[in-house]
């Protein structure tokens, strides 16, 4: 079982843009430029949110001006160990956010920077309530509009932002970029679109398919991690995990979570304003199916779909996250264009129309 990659979750970016920007110091015209480019108009405070007896360390990011009460975006992250900034990449969009009178407030997951725990320990309604435990923090602040607090999510939360919105009746949107609805359809597709995109034989793809068919049966059998490798030990690595880096903690998480679907959450919370926000080159989740479910069960007037025919999963330019050079360039001198065209003001004008101040 493959998991679902979030946001920007190739976090090599990161580091092959710093290390380009180390080498472009030593000319101080493109140093000022990366730092000018890499500013933004925030009032950025370090924050903690007690939940389940463990400090969550975050980010509250405020309008450069003003004492509120401001609306409140908060974010929840797709997979992976993701921390507040999601390595920077969430400033362009907080910014965006900013301009329209919001705040956002982000946590790094647990066991990541500052946060205590473990993020794969968590079910998909640990999320929820440590989403909802994030709001309600939120909400007891001076500089917060408690009746303009709304929520932002990528990719795995597409599972959790139904649970939230389902419980907070509160909420006034739900922003879902690249979401899935149901896990095991999501990973099928993205074997299938993965095996299709690198060429896999035909003979490739039906042992692919029947070590997937095996671990859906491991899973549903309750089996140890110990069993998953034995029943797969023709892939193993040597280093503690198998081709696919699966781990014993990985393994848990995904026993905990591969029956995850978010469809009766979404009947749950119908209502409540909805941006569906879709790729034209998303090997991850199967963005028909996703639009059709959202569709069938969301009332038509609370559902706005937008689509970037030219971004992938991240949302980023398909050409420009395939060159290596351009996605480098791009992160250290226009960060901000590494989204899609239009999807960071079209993000901006959606609360603006939605919840006005």
């Amino acid at each position: 079982m493959k998991r679902l990659p979030s946001l920007f979750a190739r976090r090599r970016w990161r580091v092959l843009a710093w290390s380009l920007v180390a080498v472009l110091l030593v000319g101080a015209g493109a140093g000022g430029v990366a730092v000018w480019q890499n500013t933004y108009a925030l009032r950025e405070e370090r924050i903690a949110v007690r939940h389940e007896g463990r400090l969550l360390d975050g980010v509250l990011a405020r309008p450069q001006q003003g004492d509120g009460p401001f609306g409140l975006v908060v974010f929840v992250h797709g997979d992976g160990p993701v921390d507040a900034t999601h390595d920077t990449f969430y400033r362009p969009l907080w910014e965006s956010f900013a301009k329209a009178g919001y705040a956002s407030l982000s946590l790094s997951k647990p066991g990541v920077g500052a946060s205590e725990g473990d993020w794969l320990d968590q079910s998909m309604d640990d999320r929820a309530d440590e989403t909802l435990a994030a709001i309600a923090w939120a909400r007891e602040r001076p500089d917060i509009d408690g009746r303009r607090v709304g929520l932002w999510g990528a990719s795995q939360a597409g599972w959790v932002l139904p649970k939230v919105a389902a419980r907070d009746r509160a909420l006034r949107f739900v922003i879902a970029v690249s979401p899935a609805v149901d896990w095991q359809r999501q990973g099928r597709y993205n074997l299938l679109a993965e095996l299709r995109r690198d060429g896999a034989t035909r003979d490739e793809t039906r042992a692919a398919l029947r070590r997937r068919e095996t671990t859906l049966r491991l899973l549903r059998q309750g089996a140890t991690f110990a069993q998953y490798r034995a029943a797969v030990a023709d892939t193993d690595t040597g280093n503690g995990t198998d081709a696919d880096g699966m781990t014993a903690a990985r393994w848990r998480f995904i026993a905990k979570n591969y029956r995850s679907n978010a469809s009766a959450d979404l009947r749950a919370m119908r209502g409540t304003p909805t941006l569906l926000v879709l790729a034209g080159h998303d090997v991850n989740v199967d963005v028909a199916d996703t639009e059709t479910t959202y569709r069938r069960i969301l009332p038509p007037a609370s559902l706005t779909v937008e689509h970037y025919p030219d971004a992938t999963h991240s949302l980023v330019d398909n050409a420009v996250e395939n060159s290596e050079a351009r996605l480098t360039l791009t992160a250290v001198f226009a960060p901000r264009r590494l989204y899609a065209d239009g999807f960071l003001a079209d993000q901006r004008h959606f609360v603006e129309r939605i919840t006005p101040s």
